[in-house]
């Protein structure tokens, strides 16, 4: 039985023994966010039918609900009667379906198909706390839907390219000195992600050594050697440089192995994954088409843009000026495989 259906039988109880009458009309709602409690009882509909003040019907009802189970408290705003629910109705609800393993499945089945994407982490780092509620709400909300009878297909779609992936590749030839996962006993998500953490500490010291000798910040930051070394490293892999895609594997490799480590810590799985090595050359071919019908527009510098003020919102770059590709060129990729 839902909560508003346990609390009206209380009201309806309430009536009963108070004013020694059934009620008519008795309607509840969610309390608002600014006030405290669950459920709001509407006490200004019981005004004619009682002919008494609302606050007093109100203290009325709320004095004889809270000696009940399931009200641990109540507050009255301008006729409206705030319940607070109590723990313990949760915790006795729970513990009478906790060993019921068919509690809330249907035996019905629909032909909807639903795609649930969660986790969806780039591969430079280990998965963090927001990761870890992203899956477990993923997770949740698909086996839900399972439950009652949809085809759910758990999905997610994995950063495995682009600057950030580079930097660590970079930081590892330049500091790993052939270390591996195995040989430091370090999961493979968070050793890939302390060559990361290294390639901003050298990067940052090389931009405030460029700016102590004259150069502008925002100079400094494009022109510091490592980020160059990263942007030079990200074009080979473009173009499909044999060294560096078999660096990119191995790295993202070790990483895999510490996503999967997690994953089953966890219990979530997936039925599917993407990944935008694989989405950002579609994105690349629709921008070339977009070009060409003027959908996007090349900047002077070579970069490609798309105007989206019309809508109310910003200029958004879709390649940068040296032909690489960015989120936007991946999601594009991503949207445009999914739809088809």
């Amino acid at each position: 039985m839902y909560i508003q259906e346990i609390i009206k039988n209380s009201i309806t109880d309430a009536f009963e023994n108070i004013f020694q009458i059934k009620p008519n009309n008795i309607e509840l709602q969610q309390t608002k966010k600014e006030f405290e409690g669950d459920v709001t009882l509407v006490v200004f509909s019981l005004v004619k039918e009682l002919k008494m003040n609302p606050k007093e019907i109100a203290e009325k009802i709320g004095d004889y609900l809270v000696q009940s189970s399931s009200v641990i408290s109540y507050n009255i705003v301008s006729g409206f009667l705030n319940l607070s629910i109590a723990d313990r109705h949760y915790l006795d609800f729970f513990n009478s379906v906790k060993d019921n393993l068919d509690y809330g499945y249907t035996n019905s089945m629909s032909d909807d198909a639903i795609m649930i994407e969660y986790s969806s982490p780039n591969t430079n780092k280990p998965l963090h706390l927001g990761h870890i509620r992203n899956n477990l709400l993923g997770h949740s909300i698909a086996e839900i839907y399972k439950a009652l009878g949809k085809k759910v297909y758990k999905t997610q779609i994995i950063n495995d390219r682009g600057i950030h992936i580079c930097k660590s590749m970079i930081a590892w030839l330049d500091y790993g000195d052939d270390e591996t996962p195995s040989s430091t006993n370090i999961k493979g998500d968070k050793f890939v992600g302390d060559y990361y953490i290294k390639f901003d500490e050298i990067y940052k010291k090389e931009v405030e050594e460029l700016i102590k000798g004259g150069v502008a910040e925002d100079e400094a930051k494009q022109n510091a050697p490592i980020f160059l070394r990263a942007k030079e490293m990200l074009i080979k892999w473009e173009s499909g440089d044999k060294e560096v895609v078999e660096l990119w594997k191995k790295m993202n490799g070790w990483v895999y192995e510490g996503f999967e480590e997690t994953y089953k810590n966890l219990g979530v799985d997936f039925d599917s994954y993407y990944y935008e090595s694989d989405t950002y050359l579609l994105g690349k071919k629709f921008i070339s088409s977009g070009l060409k019908s003027g959908v996007f527009y090349k900047k002077d510098d070579g970069s490609v843009w798309c105007d989206l003020t019309e809508d109310g919102l910003d200029e958004k770059i879709v390649l940068r000026a040296d032909g690489t590709a960015v989120y936007m060129t991946q999601d594009i990729g991503t949207a445009v495989q999914r739809v088809e």
